[in-house]
């Protein structure tokens, strides 16, 4: 028995990395799983490897950005296995550059993958579960480089914060009718960051690797938590984002005001508030110039 045992979960960008765990897991789980790819090669891949563990699974190519064809995974999801339970939204890219050297081609298809992306399979899914008036399970996946912020990536991380913001607006929306959303903020070592990393870290890795040591930032570790997620077992959760890697599961807190100042009941004049300013960073914690956000990160890759 799984937790998913007679659901039915789509996975966008399921060919490769976490997508491809996490639709492996929810298979494993006991789901039937439509795998959304944008590689048709690397989706039926997939497929096959899930029947080879004895699931069920229907692979579906082509841009989760285009309305057709996210319409066209609910349509499959309803066609093949008789419903559709949940939805993980995965599918992703990378176009970095610092933003004086960032193309606007670059900006929107980074942009389009990520929160178009996300937009249109939810948007299907969730017609269909309101139609239908049945509960519903989304995941999303942002990042710490939206939560963060992280150098290099202004259009990745701007996408990857509206996600966040995507997710806690869903669960607002569908909370009447049982239809949770959560998001995932992922470590992994996946084929869009692996190369970017030193030698001696990679050498280090493989190294641990083959003395049977945990792989901390395997890819694979992300997908017992999505599942969890596209469970009934999470019904009770919504609207929060979860940062996962390794054996850790960590929760995020939404922007929260930490200090005040205020002008005694009157309007500011500009000239008074180079003189109260610093109240808000004393105390608080906060910097008040620019920071390398992602040193607050709990794990740092490279010190792995």
């Amino acid at each position: 028995m799984g937790l998913l045992d007679g659901k039915v979960v789509i996975v966008t960008g399921a060919g490769r990395g976490i997508g491809r765990g996490e639709a492996l897991e929810c298979a494993t789980q006991g789901a039937a799983v439509v795998v959304a790819e944008f590689d048709q090669d690397a989706g039926d891949t997939v497929v096959k490897e899930i029947d080879e563990l004895g699931g069920r699974a229907v692979a579906v190519s082509g841009d989760v950005a285009d309305e057709a064809v996210a319409d066209t995974l609910v349509q499959t999801a309803v066609a093949e296995f008789g419903g559709l339970d949940a939805l993980v939204n995965n599918a992703g890219i990378l176009r970095d550059r610092t933003i004086a050297k960032l193309d606007a081609d670059d900006w929107d298809a980074v942009v389009r993958v990520h929160l178009r992306g996300h937009f249109l399979p939810t948007r299907a899914a969730v017609r269909y579960w309101r139609e239908q008036q049945r509960p519903g399970h989304v995941v999303h996946t942002s990042s710490t480089s939206g939560l963060l912020g992280n150098f290099g990536q202004a259009n990745y991380g701007a996408a990857k914060a509206g996600i966040a913001a995507f997710s806690t607006i869903l669960a607002m929306e569908g909370a009447r009718a049982g239809i949770t959303s959560n998001a995932i903020v992922p470590t992994a070592m996946t084929r869009m960051t692996y190369d970017l990393m030193p030698a001696e870290f990679k050498a280090r890795r493989e190294a641990a690797i083959e003395r049977g040591e945990f792989d901390f930032f395997a890819p694979e570790n992300i997908a017992p938590l999505v599942a969890f997620l596209c469970s009934d077992a999470s019904a009770h959760i919504s609207g929060k984002v979860f940062g996962v890697q390794g054996d850790s599961i960590e929760i995020f807190q939404p922007f929260t005001s930490v200090a005040e100042i205020t002008n005694g009941g009157r309007r500011w004049d500009p000239e008074d508030i180079p003189g109260r300013i610093d109240e808000l960073f004393s105390g608080t914690g906060v910097d008040a110039a620019a920071e390398n956000m992602m040193q607050r990160m709990r794990y740092q890759i490279l010190d792995m």
